[in-house]
Parts: structure tokens; C-alpha cells; sequence
């Protein structure tokens, strides 16, 4: 099925194009006894925790993301 033949069905059935949200994305290195505090910094200014990975020297990484404004 073809894109625009499945857009057209979405359409005719009543539903409407949605514009796909655009992302920015962080890594943010985490220290051990003020994890909390970085995450809720962040946090507090619009980005969502991804993911929490082992970094190449031991450290935790943190992998942020937010909505662009575009």
C-alpha cells in the first residue's frame, strides 16, 4: 500500500494529519551522590529521561530528550 493511498483512506474515514513531533536530544554524565538532583534539573526544564547507560569510563550517561519548538 502506498503512502498516500493509506493517508487518503485516514482522511476519508474522518481522520485528520497530525504534524509529527521533531526532537532534541542530551547526554548528560550522572554523578553518584547527586543523580537525583541532575535528572530533576533537567527535568525541570523539559527534558525526559530516555535512557540510563554504563558510559566508556564507568560513569553513568544519561540520554535526555524534548520537544523542538519547530
Amino acid at each position: 500500500m502506498a503512502t498516500s493511498d493509506a493517508h487518503s483512506r485516514f482522511r476519508a474515514a474522518g481522520g485528520y494529519a497530525r504534524r509529527m513531533t521533531t526532537w532534541e536530544y542530551a547526554t548528560v554524565p550522572l554523578i553518584d551522590h547527586v543523580t537525583k538532583q541532575i535528572l530533576d534539573q533537567w527535568g525541570s526544564d523539559g527534558w525526559e529521561l530516555v535512557n540510563v547507560i554504563q558510559g566508556p569510563t564507568g560513569g553513568l550517561v544519561a540520554y535526555m530528550k524534548r520537544p523542538t519548538n519547530s
